[in-house]
């Protein structure tokens, strides 16, 4: 008989929307609100810590989801473009299904979420503009309403990732590292290659005419 594993990991979801406007009220008061960003609803599990919310966080602030100042889709990130993040806290995005019934057993105990969750928020503050994130009202009965702009929904989760604590540092240092690059752009990237080459082959062209260094090497 085969046996099969029914262990699964649980990471932290979000569920991120492009929003032209999105406001939170709780009872007859609005408590919050912003215009052109990004709407996050955010499921903490039993099993996230630090390394989880810290890709989260990255990811939202740096998902190229908006046009730049030529109409080019997803070139900007919400920094790029110092739009708002409007950030609700919801565990239901934690629900296992047992049969038609939702089982809420793999989102994070309220009283342990709190905290991770204000965190998050800190954290996305000194990331960003503190004045950009706004957010709900954890644990309360909200009414969220979302003009999403697209429409455009990104259904994001942590990576499981390795367990091994030297592991973890070499892809986070790898994850760092692409992130740098991909700041740079394409022109700077290519301008630090070519002074690199032509430090290391001084007779190599970098004019119009190109790089012809590796034909006068063969």
């Amino acid at each position: 008989m085969v046996q099969t594993n029914t262990t699964t990991t649980t990471t932290m979801k979000a569920i991120i929307q492009r929003v032209s406007r999105a406001t939170v009220t709780v009872g007859e008061e609005q408590i919050s609100s912003i215009g052109q960003g990004l709407c996050v609803l955010l499921g903490i599990s039993v099993e996230d810590t630090q390394r989880d919310a810290d890709y989260i966080i990255r990811k939202i602030l740096n998902l190229r989801l908006f046009e730049d100042e030529n109409g080019r889709a997803w070139s900007k990130s919400v920094m790029d473009r110092e739009f708002e993040v409007l950030c609700v806290s919801q565990f239901t995005l934690q629900c296992i299904l047992k049969g038609n019934k939702p089982d809420f057993h793999s989102a994070m105990p309220a009283e342990l979420a709190q905290p991770v969750y204000n965190s998050i928020l800190e954290n996305m503050r000194s990331a960003y503009k503190p004045e950009l994130i706004k957010d709900g009202k954890f644990g309360a009965y909200m009414q969220v309403h979302i003009q999403n702009d697209g429409p455009v929904t990104i259904e994001l989760s942590s990576p499981p990732g390795p367990t091994d604590p030297k592991q973890l540092l070499k892809q986070e240092k790898q994850q760092q590292r692409k992130e740098k690059t991909r700041a740079k752009g394409p022109s700077e990237s290519g301008r630090e290659k070519g002074a690199l080459r032509s430090r290391q082959d001084p007779n190599a062209s970098s004019g119009a005419d190109g790089d012809v260094s590796s034909e006068r090497e063969s």
